[in-house]
């Protein structure tokens, strides 16, 4: 063998180990959220379908208001693998810090004005009348976690910046187990119902905040960077995260009206909705594992002056999420008499869930795509080409889904709808990623 014909190959070799080290790990830290979600539609599920519709309500609000502010995380993330790249760690982790105080100002905000307004909320959301209390009482417990899965983020950002995903993996764990085991304790050992879901949930967050909080403190201090909050650093923070907040929101919309259509279709369809969803999150969240890996990566290599270590990096990362992506789908498809059961034992929930699933699998591998290359983008700090391009694919995709009750289709139509939302997100993505914009080396962009 050559040496021109060794070269490349080595360096996807090189490439794949880095992804492995970092996205696998990574992938236990991405799927807390999720899980945690998936873990309350299967314990709720059980009480009744307008229970299990009421938390697909809830569920899909909580998750809009922690993952707005997603770019606590990915900001960060971005921000400080520059620097490591730069050799830099004092100024990495300082930052970082400045974007968990930035979190915990962010989460009381969240909490004073969504617990008063939870009611119409839920009612702005079409919930029936049986299933707007359930909604309700998990909503207003909930609330209370969102600063800690905040604090959950802006720390994580700065785990991954260093280059480590593996104590995420340790907290997600542990996390999740606690979740799991509270539900089941509070919702049927205690008897609370879908209120001790909540309150489970709430709980789990706070013990991951806690601890996300003791690791960072002590790199901080170990790297002497100040703990005390920076209002010229808290500002930086903010409007760093302001372009990737737009297309944050944004995504979010697109969710947020894919329930809201999914409810006025009928509590069988919402409850199927929240099942679909909870399943795709999972899928979405473990092709950001790629993604999360190649934030960090391309972050240090363009840290570093290496634009070519960007560039092999970027293409590497693209053909593992195509591949996770078949994968993914094969995946739905075989295990699907498996996870069903699971969720819902009502037979008109499983008939809308059936067709509807099968979309889902047959688009994951332009998801594993469409997360690839976000995450290359965000990890070279390109939010306003990410921010741009997310509000084209919402103009895209709202005027589609809001026709679908209209026009009689139901909850497999409405999850096309969904599968035309990926494919303009890809090839917005792709053809920045091709233009080659995106390349902007240095400590900072």
């Amino acid at each position: 063998m050559t040496q021109a014909s060794a070269t490349p190959k080595n360096g996807r070799r090189r490439h794949d180990r880095e992804i492995i080290a970092l996205a696998v790990p990574a992938f236990g830290a991405l799927v807390a959220e999720p899980l945690f979600v998936m873990v309350d539609s299967a314990v709720v599920g059980h009480l009744g379908t307008p229970q299990l519709a009421g938390l697909g309500i809830a569920a899909a609000l909580l998750m809009t208001a922690v993952s707005i502010f997603v770019f606590l995380a990915y900001a960060t993330t971005a921000a400080v693998a520059r620097r490591v790249g730069a050799g830099d760690l004092p100024a990495a982790i300082r930052q970082g810090m400045d974007g968990i105080w930035l979190a915990l100002l962010l989460g009381a905000a969240v909490v004073a004005l969504a617990i008063p307004t939870a009611p119409w909320i839920v009612d702005v959301f079409g919930a029936s009348d049986t299933a707007a209390p359930y909604a309700i009482t998990y909503l207003r417990i909930s609330i209370l976690g969102i600063p800690a899965m905040l604090v959950v983020l802006a720390a994580t950002g700065v785990l991954r910046g260093l280059q480590d995903t593996r104590t995420p993996l340790y907290v997600a764990i542990g996390g999740f187990t606690a979740n799991a085991v509270l539900n089941v304790t509070l919702v049927y050992g205690a008897g609370l119902g879908i209120a001790g879901s909540a309150w489970g949930t709430v709980i789990a967050q706070a013990g991951m905040a806690a601890v996300y909080l003791i690791v960072v403190i002590r790199g901080a201090r170990k790297h002497g960077a100040s703990l005390r909050p920076d209002a010229a650093g808290i500002r930086a923070s903010a409007r760093a995260g302001v372009p990737l907040l737009i297309r944050t929101l944004s995504l979010r919309a697109v969710l947020m009206i894919a329930t809201a259509v999914a409810a006025r279709l009928g509590d069988v369809d919402i409850a199927a909705h929240q099942i679909i969803l909870s399943l795709w999150s999972l899928t979405a969240f473990a092709l950001d594992a790629i993604a999360i890996a190649g934030q960090a990566i391309i972050g240090r290599y363009l840290g570093a002056d290496d634009e070519k270590g960007a560039r092999e990096a970027c293409r590497r990362m693209v053909e593992w999420g195509i591949g996770c992506g078949i994968v993914l789908g094969v995946l739905i498809v075989l295990a699907r008499p498996l996870f069903i059961p699971l969720f819902t034992s009502d037979p008109s929930v499983k008939d809308a869930l059936l067709p509807a699933l099968l979309v889902v699998a047959v688009s994951q591998p332009i998801a594993g795509v469409v997360f690839v290359l976000d995450g290359v983008l965000m990890g070279a700090g390109d939010g306003r080409y990410l921010a741009w391009a997310m509000l084209v694919t919402l103009a895209v995709f709202a005027p589609v889904a809001l026709l679908v009750p209209s026009l009689g289709g139901g909850l497999t139509a409405l999850w096309w709808a969904m599968t035309l939302m990926m494919t303009v997100r890809l090839i917005t993505l792709w053809l920045r990623t091709r233009s080659g914009r995106w390349i902007v080396t240095g400590a900072t962009r």
